[in-house]
């Protein structure tokens, strides 16, 4: 596995982040905010598929959130249930916007269940997807975020964050305390400064970063793998923007 200076590889401020973001998707960019849901969707899912084998962890709760990150979630569903995994979605706060009820459609067009008792699937499911907060989330965690994450953190089962642990200070960890530590994390684009505080699995997904906007941030992202959409990043350090 070849990894291209790996050992620089940087780690994302809130700001940072967000501007690579808007860049990716301005008109020098050209991309839409469905093509990097689809494509961030398909890491998530592919990263699980690397660590929870389906014959053991075939039922995946998928948590979602009101943003990108639970429309992240929804696309990584999708993508489980044509892995052979069994999912199922709780989204206690949908969102009538056009792209998340597409995505939506898709996912009952599967005939993927929609829950709205989180403390019943805890019981039923082998392994969570926190699809809940992503890096531009800011602020208090309101109601019924507050309640989910705290069920999340009393919850035995594994858990896979997208981007950052929801609650999780982008920057600073979980500094509020309030925020659970997940078995695996699924870092989108470039790790997020948040993530130094982080010692379980870690992968990188998001084979979209073009070289120009790469070279232009410094971001020393490693070589993907062959034809793989993820890598994994367990154990490498990084250097703070």
């Amino acid at each position: 596995m070849s990894y291209r200076n790996i050992m620089a590889l940087k780690y994302l401020t809130q700001k940072l982040a967000k501007t690579i973001d808007e860049e990716l998707m301005s008109q020098a960019g050209g991309f839409s905010v469905d093509q990097l849901m689809e494509l961030a969707g398909l890491s998530v899912a592919q990263a699980i598929t690397k660590v929870y084998d389906k014959s053991r962890y075939s039922r995946i709760l998928i948590c979602c959130g009101p943003g990108n990150n639970g429309g992240d979630g929804l696309v990584a569903a999708r993508h489980l249930f044509h892995f052979g995994y069994e999912p199922n979605i709780f989204y206690p706060k949908q969102t009538k916007n056009e792209l998340y009820q597409r995505l939506i459609t898709q996912c009952n067009n599967l005939d993927i269940p929609f829950t709205n008792n989180l403390p019943d699937q805890l019981k039923q499911n082998d392994l969570v997807v926190d699809a809940i907060f992503g890096f531009s989330f800011t602020g208090e965690i309101r109601a019924p975020f507050d309640q989910v994450i705290q069920e999340l953190k009393e919850t035995k089962l594994p858990i896979a964050s997208i981007d950052i642990p929801s609650a999780w200070d982008v920057e600073k960890g979980n500094i509020s305390g309030h925020g659970f530590t997940p078995a695996m994390l699924i870092s989108l684009t470039a790790p997020k400064l948040c993530a130094k505080q982080y010692n379980g699995v870690h992968f990188l997904g998001g084979r979209f970063v073009p070289p120009k906007l790469e070279k232009k941030y410094d971001l020393q992202l490693p070589l993907y793998p062959g034809t793989e959409q993820v890598i994994d990043i367990t154990n490498l350090s990084g250097e703070k923007l």
